[in-house]
């Protein structure tokens, strides 16, 4: 039976649920990743708005007849984010939680919005000033985005191949500050092909005092180096094992034989799994995006877990990583 007493809530785009009420939990999927100033001058590509919510209602829909209760949706700043329209989507699609995220995306240097606020006039003012962005941020978990009431579950962040430039450094901070105030978990874009996750590990948690259990490093499964892999799993975080279907740089089988040796070195409970699929992104030419077969929010069901099962990965273990390790995430404190 379970103890209600142990249980914590989680902030979805309907409304709080208990942490248990999560499910199976795809920890790294967007409904929208858009660029607004192009769509809002240059609609064509879009088209009709109830036909896009209509799309992605279906699409919606056909994730959760697969059995996933929740999506967690790391949209910010840098990625279109605009919650109104993802609140039309969830009222239509009750049997699907959506958890939404508040941060800043960027590789390079923050937007234009922040070159003249905050920290970056130290120098002028001659003092340490605040940055906007964490009341910004604390705003959006503690009091809800935009008017909307919706609340952010998580906090979102960067760092990519360029690694860390001092805008990604400042975002980076401004999350850690974030989380210190309200402790919510947090999610980095990571390349591992460089080992960035190991400078989220020195500004985040040896700088910044966030702990490593607190924090998904996306995109893990994005390398085949499992000795690094082992090392942050070692180090206390949560990897994303979360693009599958993205096979353009490596296969189906590489990722999911890297994810069946982390398994088989016993990293069940270190591990989310996800696709960072889209109902509409245009950040790729669509005759690329067909290009991608496997792209899509039924991949994981329809192929991994098969896959996974036939490499000798159990039930146990999948569940670890689908229920467990997302409950746990959100629950800590």
């Amino acid at each position: 039976m379970c103890d209600r007493s142990r249980m914590s809530q989680i902030h979805t785009v309907r409304g709080p649920i208990d942490t248990s009420e999560l499910g199976r939990t795809y920890m790294h999927e967007h409904v929208f990743v858009l660029t607004p100033d192009v769509q809002q001058n240059y609609p064509d590509e879009w088209g009709d708005e109830d036909e896009r919510v209509a799309d992605a209602v279906t699409k919606l829909k056909a994730l959760a007849a697969q059995g996933v209760r929740t999506i967690v949706d790391p949209t910010v700043i840098g990625l279109g984010r605009y919650i109104p329209r993802i609140q039309r989507i969830a009222e239509q699609v009750p049997e699907l939680n959506i958890v939404v995220a508040t941060g800043c995306y960027t590789y390079t240097d923050v937007p234009f919005f922040f070159h003249y606020r905050g920290p970056a006039l130290d120098e002028i003012a001659g003092v340490s000033l605040p940055d906007p962005m964490v009341d910004m941020f604390v705003g959006d978990i503690e009091e809800g985005i935009t008017g909307t009431g919706v609340r952010a579950g998580l906090l979102k962040c960067a760092i990519d191949s360029e690694g860390l430039t001092p805008g990604v450094e400042r975002v980076m901070r401004a999350v850690a500050g974030a989380h210190r105030v309200t402790g919510t978990p947090i999610t980095v874009h990571t390349h591992p092909g460089s080992r960035s996750g190991l400078e989220v590990a020195r500004v985040m948690c040896e700088q910044e005092g966030v702990e490593p259990s607190r924090i998904v490093l996306g995109h893990s499964g994005d390398t085949t180096d499992v000795e690094h892999l082992t090392e942050l799993a070692e180090a206390g975080f949560v990897l994303g094992m979360d693009r599958f279907g993205i096979n353009i740089e490596t296969t189906f089988e590489a990722r999911a034989d890297t994810l069946i040796e982390m398994v088989r070195r016993g990293y069940a409970d270190r591990m989310v799994l996800s696709q960072d699929a889209s109902c509409f992104i245009d950040w790729i030419d669509p005759n690329v995006k067909a290009m991608l077969t496997q792209w899509n929010y039924l991949h994981i069901e329809n192929d991994v877990l098969p896959y996974l099962r036939e490499h000798g990965v159990s039930e146990e273990q999948i569940t670890t990583m689908l229920v467990d390790v997302p409950r746990r995430y959100f629950e800590a404190r």
